[in-house]
């Protein structure tokens, strides 16, 4: 007899799905006991980190990845990191287990109440009514999480995975499904006259453009439009070269500044993106009423909520490729402007623009660097750039402990790719079990952890709301002595000098390390 737990695992076979993230409890046990040899256990000792390690596998493959969680303490503990997921595009699927099936009625012990658990954040949630559905339910979950580019979720009750399986019904669900890319005439026609009778465009780039295919359509585009190019504000991966001279940097966080930045220019073309995102409310429109917006994006969600005069909906870099070649050329105006560097502060106190200017003149070009400093992501974002697609990866929804699991995760997924995670202490402290994963499965994943000792974007928050921070620093907490407990090797520097000939030793060896390191770094709090 073929169970639902065998044919379950012939359709992730089929996806090529063998790699399973979880921090498993008894209604998983079923399926886990005796798991073939073809599949990797890849256990993390919070949900957190599960959901972060197999996000950032997701992000890097460019495929959903697969996740187990238990029931709804794991899916609870969890909805945080799925809210992550969604927002950061990362596609999943969940199996989250559920009580036997033939007591459910009873609500037994470990039943859990799922469905709206997680909110809205999963792009679908389907509880199957037939124990023998469920290796359909899985087939559709994986479509729904590549299409819709986010987690999506399948409850399934213990007792389902010995049940017989439908061996005689075809898979109520495609083996493969694509999506047309491409524009019609009529719509590239149009396209192509809102940019040709500008006077003054500009490019806006979001992470929905980070692919080599994309970077190429849109560095062809700038050229022959002779125009500048900015990364919006929030954006949670890069979607242009970032050492282009059309580079013009990341977009402000607020609207006044936007408009303001915007002005000079009658058209401004969102490619990966929408328009806008940001974070702190102001009152007023994103750009000037003279000012046309067009967004071209993949996500028919930033389509429907994009202020925009025309949303294109499609294959952004086939759009992209197909509008480079249709738009008329322009001559060049002066070259460039060079971008202004960030000056270094005087004196001999270690700063994170110190550790951000040391790490940009010796990382690898292909390096992937994650971002979770919020106190100083900005100095980040103008010392470090972004040179080669998939180059740069942030939380996108806001809530901190992504990038430590991420990075696992994407390094376990491209060993070829150096991988570097630059965390605030406070940050770091969300997910840091995920380092144990790390150096058990030996994925060589660098994390730099800038270490203040407290919460420094929260004091500066409260400075700015005119009022006194009533929770405490934490000085005494060492994460390189946490980080150490779970069996990752650690460095701790606290001068310019240690901090050189550290990055001089680890670097080199970045691409080739097989094993995980925390390097601290004690640096003084940004103002």
């Amino acid at each position: 007899m073929t169970t639902v737990r065998d044919a379950a695992f012939e359709v992730l076979r089929q996806f090529g799905m063998t790699r399973l993230f979880a921090n498993p409890g008894s209604t998983e046990v079923a399926l886990l006991a005796d798991l073939p040899d073809d599949f990797q256990f890849v256990l993390g000792l919070h949900e957190g980190s599960v959901v972060g390690m197999a996000s950032g596998h997701a992000l890097a493959t460019g495929s959903p990845a697969l996740v187990l969680l238990h029931t709804t303490a794991g899916f609870g503990n969890a909805v945080g990191a799925i809210a992550t997921a969604r927002t950061n595009k990362a596609p999943l699927v969940i199996l989250v287990g559920q009580q036997d099936r033939r007591h459910l009625a009873s609500d037994p012990f470990l039943a859990g109440h799922l469905e709206g658990l997680a909110g809205s954040y999963p792009v679908s949630l389907r509880q199957p009514a037939r124990p023998a559905d469920v290796p359909a339910a899985i087939a559709r979950a994986v479509h729904e999480a590549a299409l819709q580019r986010g987690p999506a979720i399948v409850v399934v009750p213990m007792s389902d995975w010995s049940e017989p399986a439908d061996e005689t019904i075809a898979l109520p669900a495609p083996t493969r499904l694509c999506v047309a890319s491409g524009m019609g005439e009529q719509l590239a026609a149009e396209l192509t006259a809102f940019v040709d009778t500008a006077l003054r465009p500009a490019v806006v780039v979001g992470p929905g453009a980070d692919s080599a295919e994309a970077w190429s359509g849109l560095t062809a585009l700038a050229e022959r439009l002779d125009c500048p190019v900015w990364q919006e504000a929030h954006g949670s991966q890069s979607g242009f070269p970032q050492d282009s001279p059309r580079f013009r940097g990341h977009l402000p966080p607020t609207r006044g500044a936007l408009r303001e930045t915007l002005a000079a220019h009658d058209l401004v073309l969102v490619v990966g993106g929408p328009a806008f995102r940001q974070g702190t409310w102001e009152p007023g429109p994103f750009v000037d009423a003279d000012t046309t917006v067009v967004v071209i994006t993949s996500d028919p969600e930033e389509a429907t909520y994009s202020a925009a005069d025309l949303a294109v909906l499609g294959d952004v870099a086939g759009v992209v490729a197909d509008l480079a070649g249709r738009v008329a050329p322009r001559a060049a105006t002066a070259p460039p402007a060079p971008r202004r560097p960030v000056p270094m502060p005087e004196g001999d106190t270690l700063r994170a623009e110190h550790v951000y200017a040391a790490l940009a003149e010796r990382l690898p070009e292909d390096a992937t660097v994650f971002e979770e400093s919020p106190s100083t992501r900005r100095l980040m974002l103008d010392l470090i750039p972004t040179r080669r697609p998939f180059g740069f990866v942030t939380v996108a929804q806001g809530g901190l402990g992504f990038a430590l699991p991420a990075s696992i995760g994407v390094r376990m997924a491209r060993p070829d790719r150096p991988v570097v995670a630059l965390l605030g202490d406070g940050a770091s402290l969300y997910n840091v079990q995920g380092l144990w994963s790390a150096q058990h499965y030996r994925v060589g994943t660098l994390f730099v952890v800038l270490s203040n000792g407290g919460y420094a974007v929260m004091d500066r928050l409260a400075a700015a709301h005119g009022g006194k921070p009533p929770w405490p620093h934490f000085d005494e907490v060492s994460v390189s002595t946490i980080a150490s407990g779970f069996g990752c090797a650690t460095s701790r520097v606290a001068t310019r000098e240690q901090l050189v000939e550290e990055l001089d030793r680890v670097l080199p060896t970045l691409r080739d390390r097989t094993e995980p390191l925390l390097l601290e770094v004690a640096v003084e709090a940004t103002a």
